[in-house]
């Protein structure tokens, strides 16, 4: 939680609609809609309806972990370990 601001959203929770995202095509503003719209969604990532990350915050999320090379990485383990079961 930064000085003043809201408290930071779970990894876990980020890494989630993250994923989601990818495996569905979402883009920023749509995943904001869809976490709100679609109840099985909002379980998977472990959010409440009262607190869904912005469209502003899916993005920023996304871009750091593109900034520090980690999204084709974390893609491709998850991916893989879906694969095999």
């Amino acid at each position: 939680k930064g000085e003043g601001g809201r408290p930071a959203y779970p990894l876990m929770a980020m890494l989630r609609v993250h994923l989601m995202q990818n495996w569905f095509g979402y883009s920023d503003p749509a995943m904001e809609e869809a976490l709100y719209e679609t109840t099985i969604l909002r379980q998977f990532a472990g959010l409440s309806l009262e607190r869904i990350p912005d469209e502003t915050t899916i993005l920023n999320f996304r871009r750091l972990l593109e900034k520090h090379e980690l999204a084709a990485g974390i893609l491709a383990v998850i991916n893989g370990y879906l694969g095999d079961r």
